[in-house]
């Protein structure tokens, strides 16, 4: 069941905030996530309804949408060869089960520490659609 309010249920203006859509697989939206302050910054968000944890999901949905984690994680080290991706999965005030993938580069910004959520790094639209293009360019499901 979608949530009211939820902007990973409902998309639109709630959604545009902060992210934009890049593509669906079959239980998970890949959204790249508008503060670029990590090239390549995106989210794997759980889809088929609102769950805030993933001991909610059962084990077909939950194997489904790991592997869309770890899809959307390949694609971005072909991609941008970050050194690391930090992984978060937060939900304290959204409780939409999503992670946040963060390409990381030892001796660069935030190395070492965990990233921050907005750091008002916003990237223009066309550089919003570059990241949309190689991601879906060097996504292999």
């Amino acid at each position: 069941m979608k949530k009211e309010g939820c902007p990973y249920c409902n998309g639109g203006e709630a959604l545009a905030k902060f992210g934009v859509l890049a593509f669906k697989t079959e239980v998970s939206q890949i959204i790249v996530f508008k503060d670029q302050s990590h090239k390549g910054r995106c989210i794997v968000a759980y889809d088929l309804d609102h769950k805030g944890e993933i001991c909610e999901l059962d084990d077909e949905n939950r194997n489904k949408f790991l592997k869309d984690v770890n899809d959307v994680a390949k694609a971005l080290h072909k991609a941008y060869k970050p050194q690391r991706l930090n992984y978060g999965a937060y939900g304290d005030t959204l409780g939409h089960l999503h992670f946040h993938l963060v390409p990381k580069y030892e001796g660069e910004f935030e190395w070492g520490g965990t990233f921050q959520m907005n750091t008002g790094n916003y990237a223009s639209d066309d550089e919003i659609n570059e990241v949309i293009k190689t991601l879906k360019a060097n996504y292999k499901a």
